[in-house]
């Protein structure tokens, strides 16, 4: 796409990137069949090509308006349109620089302003989420509708994690939602790795990820978590830390990303690009492992969702059924498997509306085939599907760990 950038756009930190981003779009349109917002709204404006040349307007110097950031506002970043382009169109990278762009020209109203903040103050920090979900939980039947459905219908208890160091030792990202949401799922990694011979070295200084912040018009504070995380993993890496496992796809994608994101970072680069080289989604280090040593024998029937951010973040879609169904578990067959369930992030919160159509629509092809439980590698994903009150969702390595000898 011919691309002639303003001259304030050329200035921008990531101006060639952008630039180079647009002329790889050939504005074919196919990005728009698996785009979940177009598939819904119909709105050429809501479907990735639209959102491209609402960007490439921007960036070229046209008025920008609260439409526009609406638009942008409303796509899940779920990368799906990255997985169908045929010419290779790095999409989230330029919606992450629009969107910036966009939020400092248009100012939002107080409310989105007031939820946004909140949402950084809250969600990023795992003591202040805790407090919130445990409260949340004592007054759950005074709570309206929708924020009972963002409160766990039951929390299963992190059991014990082993305490023998083995010479082979990895990081683990514990995660900012996921100790008070599902706080078993870590302890169950851990316990899984263990039989494998592989110890999980806890790493207390390390936080959220940074992409609450950095998606919430924040971009400044996520790269800031980004480089505290890297300094509380260093001296491990150093002393020979196998990988950094993230059992929260949302959260190693983005620490996929640290080396891009801090590749004009003098002080943080080199570090960035080793720590997004290390990086690893829990089902990568155990697909290489000797499963069968194990013992699972397992019979369950379970239907997967594949969240976005493993499939067209990480391209690890099959890995995860792969490995249940050697394990034994009988998968159903989810019909679109390839879109979104809405969750996104914090997108249930600001985007409600959209993201409501989008979980009921993914757990209708979900239990199409009837499922004991759904399972499931994000907790975004899990704890907005859960939510809905129907089917049970986990994350998959819970029902790994109990199928163990």
């Amino acid at each position: 796409m011919q691309t002639t950038l303003s001259e304030p756009a050329s200035h921008l930190p990531r101006a060639a990137e952008a630039e180079s981003i647009l002329r790889t779009c050939v504005h074919c349109g196919f990005c728009n069949a698996t785009c979940p917002t177009y598939q819904l709204l119909g709105d050429e404006l809501d479907g990735p090509r639209g959102r491209i040349y609402l960007i490439k307007q921007v960036l070229e110097g046209n008025d920008v308006t609260q439409k526009t950031q609406q638009h942008l506002d409303r796509c899940l970043s779920c990368r799906n349109c990255e997985t169908t382009c045929p010419s290779g169109v790095d999409y989230h990278n330029l919606l992450d620089i629009g969107r910036a762009v966009v939020d400092a020209a248009v100012p939002r109203p107080l409310g989105q302003r007031l939820l946004r903040e909140g949402l950084r103050q809250t969600v990023p920090h795992p003591d202040v989420f805790k407090s919130l979900v445990s409260s949340g939980q004592v007054f759950r039947a005074l709570l309206p509708g929708p924020l009972q459905g963002k409160l766990p219908r039951r929390i299963y208890p992190a059991k014990p994690r082993p305490m023998t160091l083995r010479e082979r030792q990895v990081l683990m990202l514990e995660g900012c939602v996921q100790p008070s949401l599902s706080p078993n799922t870590n302890a169950a990694a851990a316990r899984v790795l263990d039989r494998l011979g592989i110890s999980v070295i806890a790493t207390r200084e390390a936080g959220c990820c940074g992409a609450v912040d950095y998606h919430l018009n924040a971009q400044a504070a996520g790269l800031d978590r980004a480089r505290r995380n890297i300094d509380a993993w260093w001296p491990s890496i150093e002393k020979g830390a196998e990988a950094i496992v993230q059992t929260a796809s949302g959260c190693g994608a983005f620490i996929k990303d640290y080396g891009h994101l801090l590749a004009s970072d003098p002080a943080y680069a080199d570090k960035a690009n080793k720590v997004s080289a290390l990086a690893r989604d829990l089902v990568e280090v155990l697909r290489d492992e000797p499963l069968e040593q194990l013992g699972i024998h397992a019979s369950q029937r379970l239907a997967f969702h594949c969240p976005c951010t493993l499939q067209h973040g990480q391209k690890l879609g099959g890995a995860v059924e792969a490995l249940l169904t050697g394990f034994g578990f009988n998968l159903t067959s989810v019909p679109d498997g390839h879109l979104c369930c809405g969750s996104a992030g914090t997108y249930s919160l600001t985007q409600p509306e959209l993201s409501r159509q989008l979980r009921d629509n993914k757990l209708n092809a979900l239990e199409s085939g009837q499922p004991e439980v759904i399972v499931t590698a994000n907790i975004g994903c899990q704890s907005h599907l859960d939510g809905a009150g129907r089917t049970p969702v986990r994350h998959w390595i819970e029902l790994v760990e109990a199928a163990l000898p």
